[in-house]
């Protein structure tokens, strides 16, 4: 098991409840809209909020936000290290940065000395595109052991420095790397990992690529926080983020949908059923009328080959025949009806 670090009000690694990160898209320097953004993110379930830090007024800013908002904020620094003591100075919950392009030992000590004053952890985070030119020399390119390489590296850095509030962050846009490094970095340390699949890119590509990338670490044991990075709304990182820990059952809550594909057996509309149901289903959740529930099973079931066993083994369920269909609750036949009130009737089913 990894270490615990806190986070504002979060506790990442020590066998707490795996963490949802998003990072804001507006000009942090803009309050009144960063605020928004942020509020917007917490809504959607967000945990963990970064926001860039490119100059002092943005660290500045961060007295102000802080003021507005609950979420534990974490201050993105590059090169810069007075940027990131300005920023935990204004309220600052975690920084982000890379011991390696911060320069000077004495820059990076001077970051140390006030993370452990105010008691905020470091996020040391490497990424592909940025790892350092000796590393990549070294081994004739980006590779996962350079990777890993880098990642220990720095985090020995700040070891060295007596700190040991430290979240590793290693991420690559190549999901076979960015998985083969994070194995070699999780076998080589107990500091909580930050997992993500950098760069992923448009909400459909960069969804199949964090599903992969993601969930092959996830099953592998590895992460204590996450973060789904997409071009565009931020929002929507949030919103798949849930999605997948649903779909692997890290976050066991919310409504499991399973409906079969549909082959030449099938004698009603069950694509239109079951998007009917996935679509109320996914309101019912939206207006937390699910929220205090454990997670339910839904089958909505096409024929009579594997339709019964599918729908029994459900918490709720149909198994559809010639027009009609079969409604499961707990295991028990509950009623047959027709095509035409599969929908109404399996809903009304559930919500008693």
């Amino acid at each position: 098991m990894s270490k615990s670090v806190r986070c504002g009000n979060v506790i990442i690694g020590g066998g707490a409840p795996l963490s949802i990160q998003s990072m804001t898209n507006v000009d942090t320097r803009n309050v009144e809209g960063v605020v928004t953004q942020i509020k917007q993110l917490e809504e959607a379930g967000c945990d963990i909020v970064r926001l860039a830090v490119p100059d002092m007024e943005a660290a500045e800013a961060f007295s102000k936000i802080k003021k507005q908002v609950v979420v534990p904020l974490v201050a993105d620094i590059h090169f810069d290290h007075r940027l990131a003591i300005a920023a935990m100075k204004n309220g600052a919950d975690k920084v982000r940065i890379n011991p390696g392009n911060i320069g000077r030992i004495d820059r990076v000590k001077a970051v140390v000395e006030t993370a452990k004053e105010r008691g905020i952890p470091i996020r040391v985070g490497v990424n592909s595109g940025s790892l350092e030119k000796d590393i990549v020399q070294q081994y004739g390119g980006v590779t996962a052991a350079g990777l890993a390489e880098s990642t220990l590296r720095n985090v020995k850095l700040l070891e060295e420095l007596d700190f040991e509030d430290i979240v590793i962050s290693l991420k690559a846009s190549d999901v076979r790397l960015n998985y083969e490094a994070h194995k070699l970095v999780f076998e080589n340390t107990n500091h909580p990992l930050h997992i993500g699949i950098t760069e992923a890119g448009t909400v459909n590509s960069g969804k199949l690529k964090s599903a992969v990338g993601i969930g092959a670490l996830l099953l592998a044991g590895i992460g204590d926080t996450m973060r789904i990075s997409l071009t565009g709304d931020p929002v929507r990182e949030v919103h798949f983020a849930k999605e997948l820990l649903k779909t692997i059952g890290i976050r066991p809550s919310g409504v499991n949908l399973v409906s079969c594909p549909t082959c030449g057996r099938t004698r009603v509309d069950l694509e239109g059923i079951a998007l009917q149901i996935e679509k109320a289903l996914e309101d019912v959740e939206k207006q937390r009328e699910l929220k205090s529930l454990p997670r339910i099973t839904v089958a909505v079931m096409g024929c009579a080959v594997n339709g019964p066993g599918e729908a029994k083994e459900a918490d709720f369920g149909v198994a559809c025949g010639e027009g009609k269909g079969v409604l499961f609750a707990k295991g028990k036949i509950v009623k047959t009806v027709s095509e035409n009130e599969i929908v109404n009737e399996l809903l009304q089913l559930i919500k008693e």
